[in-house]
Parts: C-alpha cells; structure tokens; sequence
C-alpha cells in the first residue's frame, strides 16, 4: 500500500479572501482522494515539526530563527508573499518535515507521496514566492544520512524554476538538481541548476511530456540516482492562473505516469511531492493533483515495489 503523507495544518493558515495562494487545497486533495476511492484512511501518515537543527543545515540560523520568533522583518514575509503567524509557523514545520519522511518512506517502500511540498524559491537568506523553507533541498541532505543513499535527483517539474534549490544544492556534488519549467515566467531571474530546460511559453503536451521522458531516462542513466524527489507542480495546466504551458490534464497524467514509471523500471526510490497549482476552483485543482495519485496506484499495482 503506497504511504502517504499528510498533516491538517497545511491548510490551517487564514488568508485574505483575494490572496493568490489557494491554501485549501491541501485539505481539498485529502478529502477528494477519500471520497474517490484513490487512498484509504490507512495510507496516511502524519509527521512531527521539523527541528531547527534540521532546517539550520542548509537555511540562515538567523532567518530560521526570526521567523519562527515572529521577529522576522515584514519586508521579508512580503517577498515570500504571505503574512507571519503563528498558523504559518505551524503548517511549515509540519510541511517541511513531510517531504524528508516522504523520502524515508519511499527508501523504505519504493514509492511515497506527500500532499504539500516543492517550496523550491526558498533560499539561504530568505524566502520567495511562497516559499519559505526549501522541503526540497533540506530532503535530499536529509536523505543522503540514510545508508546506501549516495545520490539524490531532484526532478522539478513545476511551471516556475526552482531557483532556491539550485542555490541551495550548488556546493553538493551529491544533490543533482533539474528544472523543467516554462521560460518566460517566475522568477525573472533564474539561477543555475545542474539541468535547466527551458520549454517556450504555450508548450502542450506532446512537446512537454517527450521533453520529461527524455531528460529523465538521460539523468538516470548519467548519475543512476539512489533516490529521486519528484515536484509534480500542476502549475503547467493550461487554465492554471500563475502557468502559461498548454498542458490538459490527460498530459498531467501522463507525465506523472512516465516519471514514476522509469523511477520504478530503474529500481530507484521515488518521493512525489504535489508542488505549485494554482485555482479558485478547489473540484478542478483537486482533479489536476490527484492525477500524481491516480498514476502512482497504477503503477504501484502492475509493477510492484522496489524494497
């Protein structure tokens, strides 16, 4: 049974009624993943806060600790794009800690998914586009503690770069960092990732799902990873508010399924985290995510587990 992972704080974060960030998602896609029949209530698995000591070896101490503190500048929570709380605090702790026992749990049973993750702007310093931490990067140190991890892919598949990540990973020639994201978009300013292909804005999905397919299987074989961390960012949807791909979302499934595909056909773990998605429409959204789920079972069923 694939483990997935999950904390009710996620969502428990007040918002301005006009905010961008659809916050209640978190607790849609849990609840629409019940009521569809595509996980169980035994499949979940909640985790503890993430420590300062864990966060601290890759973030700021400082930075961490501000805005834990709530003495965190407001310039900053302004760059990151939410107000401080003690709700944000929370549900950040929690999510952070998520992704690193989404990749316990897929080294454990070959395949785990985590419904939050992919804050892949959140930099040393400081954080961006609502991305306060980096789950992503702080996973892979994370995981490379755990015996016979030598190796950790970080596949980004959301619409933006994940900027922060590659920052963050740049000294460590054992986190291999790869963004897939659309050009002309967030940030303006793109950093350096081991891999960066850049797709033309209004890609659909042919152009996008063979360009997944292609640097995957190429990545594989070049660093034969231990473990790869998979960020399934919906934003690529061609109605997607924050995007500007043309994907639908038979070419989200299809991606999700070609991903966890080779992750599994090559024998390597693989930790999905569901990333960037962004609508009003919390039914369409739910649907979009859900695909990663949907994928994941099938192939869980027709090729078993890795471990």
């Amino acid at each position: 049974m694939l483990p997935l992972v999950y904390h009710a704080s996620y969502s428990q974060l007040a918002l301005p009624s006009n905010h961008r960030f659809p916050i209640t998602k978190y607790r849609a896609l849990y609840d629409y993943l019940l009521s569809q029949g595509i996980a169980t209530q035994s499949q979940f698995i909640s985790p503890i806060k993430a420590s300062f000591e864990a966060i601290t070896t890759l973030h700021d101490k400082s930075y961490v600790k501000d805005f834990i503190s709530g003495d965190i500048d407001s310039k900053i929570m302004r760059r990151i794009g939410f107000p401080w709380s003690k709700h944000i605090v929370e549900r950040t702790l929690y999510s952070i800690a998520g992704t690193a026992l989404t990749c316990k749990l897929a080294i454990e049973h070959g395949c785990a998914l985590h419904l939050s993750g992919g804050y892949h702007h959140a930099h040393q310093h400081f954080g961006s586009g609502y991305c306060i931490f980096n789950d992503l990067a702080l996973a892979a140190v994370y995981s490379l503690q755990i015996e016979n991890i030598e190796t950790v892919l970080i596949f980004d598949c959301d619409v933006h770069q994940g900027d922060g990540t590659a920052t963050l990973a740049q000294s460590s020639s054992q986190i291999i960092t790869c963004s897939i994201h659309c050009q002309e978009n967030f940030p303006a300013r793109k950093q350096v990732s081991d891999y960066d292909i850049e797709l033309a804005r209004g890609s659909s999905d042919k152009e996008y799902v063979e360009t997944v397919k292609q640097t995957l299987a190429y990545l594989i074989r070049l660093h034969q990873p231990d473990l790869i961390i998979y960020d399934a960012g919906v934003d690529i949807h061609t109605d997607d508010n924050l995007g500007h791909l043309d994907v639908s979302t038979d070419g989200i499934r299809e991606r999700d399924s070609e991903v966890i595909c080779q992750a599994k056909m090559a024998k390597i773990p693989i930790a999905c985290v569901i990333g960037g998605g962004y609508s009003k429409e919390m039914a369409e959204l739910s649907l979009r995510h859900s695909q990663l789920f949907i994928a994941a079972n099938s192939i869980w069923r027709s090729i078993g587990s890795t471990s």
